[in-house]
């Protein structure tokens, strides 16, 4: 019997799925041994997460990971990166160089053990290495499985080594190929299409990844070369570590004082810390454990945060900033404007999962929350001008704190499930399931009239919204919950305001807080989401931009998981409709499939209108472009989690207070701008 799946016609023509059956034996010979690295390629998702953009970026995190670790290890100064012509990727270092001699137990050279073998390396014992990034990793011969081919060349004792993989098959011995200058390796494969659904490299994850371990290993260069695009070539050298990180973070904010840093160490454990406080409000903490970001957050980040509230509230006794009868300062009191990064090294880390976003191994909680308080007291007793400021920050923010529950609670209480409490422009959609529902964040009010229109009654709701919204980068919470636009959306939303929730996922890490593996917390609930996409459509100009940019900044810093569960879209309403002949209409997005078009009508009459915004559509344009969902086009809003350290980064510079950092990054990218219509 076939074990391929069937569809098999019924006599009422309707095409039923018929299961395979297996066959009725079962014995020693279906049992297969799959040798080698053919487990590899056979199950690529089980060894770099997927067969798609993710696990390829692993393969080449991999390579990049034993150079780093290399560094950790005091042994490696440089590390260059480069995106070649043909798609192949290359990684050098000045690292020690694989071992070549031969391995005794495998009787062949340790270069290719380490490139054939599934982990093999020198971070299981030995004392190779002291911490590695990669010790929980499946190593580079997962890189190698999933490559067409592979080169590696070694550079040791005076002699160049080279081998050559295909599909992780050594096609002949390591050879000595010439001589060589000082030590290292270089490592180039081309990922295999066949057995990868991705094979175009994203650039911005490469880069991000290269910046942000040249902050934390200052005493390593790192070069990025994209032959392809030399636009993107660069070299990162942070001579001064995660201080200058954080000073970066907080480009566009005014900082209250100088960045605090202090190294401490217990045992095989080491913590670097460095935390800046600035006249903003939100908190910004990004935590590594050997050279790993952890985005989801962990012990180290529950055993820092006990830590700060702690010392803070003890300082502020001692200096009678806290009276007697005052109330302690809370996690979010004294996290109110706060930029920090964790970095910490560790023997055998232990993680929620092979991508490492969470690190949970037990102890690391405890001393790190006694290696921190040690380094925050010794620094507010040394610098007590900045301590003052850290708590007059903490005692402004308390105060904040209680006006900005009160603001949220009526916020709350103002967007329950039925129609009671509704803003009054909001058109509602007759279905209450929101699985079904979307509503449409119109730009202006006659936009919002078209929109109305034009939308499907029982599924499609729209508010409009008039103006320009509060910039939240620039305003406390509480503020913001003065504004009429902002109470209106969070009203017609129905989840609330996401005040702590990241806080309470902090707390999670140390098993306090159940409610925010659901996503809710206090005044923030997203179950009660009233429709599962929410689109925001504005002009196709800058005012648009703008409008949606501070939308996305409100959303990202007070609704976040919604973003994270994939709700929020945004809207793609054409530039351009051609007419041609008696009643033929076509529309393009951008200038490009404007030239398209136009190529396929140069035989006939035809006329372009170029829209200035959704208001100048009628309802039956907007409807059939933009709004008609087997028409329209849609970009779902998502946060990568590899992408933390440059998202923050560019809300601070572009969002943020200080209007310089803005004026710099215009006139650094401006060359590429070209036609400033928005286009994807």
């Amino acid at each position: 019997m076939s074990n391929e799946p069937e569809n098999v016609q019924q006599p009422d023509g309707e095409e039923v799925f018929v299961r395979p059956v297996a066959k009725e034996s079962y014995d020693a010979s279906d049992i297969q041994v799959l040798e080698g690295l053919e487990a590899v390629r056979k199950r690529p998702g089980m060894y770099v997460g997927d067969n798609g953009k993710k696990g390829l970026h692993h393969m080449w995190r991999e390579v990049v990971d034993n150079s780093v670790d290399e560094a950790l290890a005091g042994f490696c100064t440089e590390i260059v990166c480069t995106l070649h012509e043909d798609n192949s990727v290359s990684v050098r270092d000045n690292g020690r160089g694989i071992p070549v001699d031969i391995h005794e137990k495998e009787g062949k050279s340790a270069l290719e053990v380490v490139m054939t073998v599934l982990h093999a390396g020198g971070k299981f014992g030995g004392g190779s290495y002291k911490t590695s990034g990669g010790l929980h990793g499946v190593g580079v011969s997962c890189t190698n499985a999933l490559s067409e081919w592979c080169v590696v060349e070694v550079s040791r004792d005076g002699k160049l080594h080279r081998q050559r993989y295909e599909k992780g098959f050594p096609q002949g011995p390591v050879a000595v190929v010439g001589t060589a200058e000082g030590t290292g390796t270089y490592t180039r494969w081309l990922a295999d299409g066949t057995v990868l659904t991705v094979t175009t490299y994203d650039t911005h994850l490469l880069i991000n990844r290269l910046k942000e371990l040249a902050y934390l290993n200052p005493q390593v260069r790192f070069e990025f070369i994209n032959e392809q695009n030399p636009d993107e070539n660069e070299v990162f050298h942070y001579q001064r570590g995660i201080p200058q990180l954080v000073e970066d973070l907080n480009d566009g904010k005014d900082a209250l004082h100088k960045v605090v840093y202090f190294q401490r160490q217990k045992e095989t454990l080491e913590i670097e810390v460095a935390l800046q406080y600035h006249t903003g409000y939100n908190e910004t903490v990004l935590a590594f454990s050997n050279m790993i970001h952890q985005p989801d957050g962990g012990t180290h980040v529950s055993g820092f945060s006990t830590a700060l509230t702690r010392v803070i509230n003890s300082y502020a006794r001692k200096n009678n900033f806290l009276k007697e009868k005052d109330a302690n300062f809370t996690s979010d009191d004294v996290s109110d404007g706060l930029t920090a990064v964790i970095s910490l090294r560790l023997e055998n880390p232990s993680y929620n999962s092979q991508d490492k976003v969470k690190l949970v191994t037990p102890e690391v909680q405890g001393i790190t929350n006694s290696l921190v308080g040690d380094g925050l007291s010794t620094f507010f007793d040394e610098n007590p001008q900045v301590a003052r400021r850290i708590m007059e920050k903490a005692m402004v923010a308390q105060r904040a704190r209680e006006a900005a529950k009160k603001a949220a609670e009526t916020a709350r209480r103002s967007s329950a499930m039925d129609s009671f409490g509704l803003p009054g422009k909001l058109s509602d959609c007759v279905s209450k399931d929101p699985s079904k529902c979307e509503i449409f964040l119109v730009e202006g009010d006659s936009a919002g009239g078209s929109a109305k229109s034009a939308r499907d009654r029982v599924t499609q709701a729209i508010l409009p919204l008039r103006g320009k919204i509060l910039n939240v980068e620039r305003a406390r919470i509480d503020k913001a919950l003065d504004n009429e636009e902002i109470k209106a959306l969070i009203a017609a939303l129905g989840v609330g305001i996401d005040l702590d929730l990241g806080r309470k996922k902090q707390e999670d890490e140390a098993g306090l807080n159940a409610d925010a593996k659901n996503g809710s917390s206090e005044h923030f609930d997203l179950s009660k989401l009233r429709y599962h996409k929410i689109i925001i459509m504005t002009d196709a100009d800058v005012d648009g931009e703008h409008i949606r940019t501070l939308l996305l900044t409100f959303f990202y810093r007070y609704m976040k998981p919604v973003i994270e569960a994939g709700h929020v879209f945004l809207a793609q309403p054409p530039l351009f409709v051609v007419k041609a002949g008696s009643n033929e209409r076509y529309y393009a997005q951008d200038q490009k499939e404007l030239e398209e078009i136009l190529k396929n009508v140069k035989k006939k009459k035809y006329t372009i209108t170029r829209f200035k915004g959704l208001g100048e559509m009628n309802s039956e344009e907007l409807e059939e472009t933009t709004m008609a969902p087997g028409n329209r086009r849609l970009v779902q809003v998502q946060i990568d989690p590899e992408l933390a350290m440059e998202v923050e980064m560019m809300f601070s510079k572009l969002m943020g207070d200080k209007v310089e950092p803005r004026r710099e990054f215009i006139e650094r990218h401006a060359k590429h701008a070209g036609n400033v219509d928005w286009h994807y």
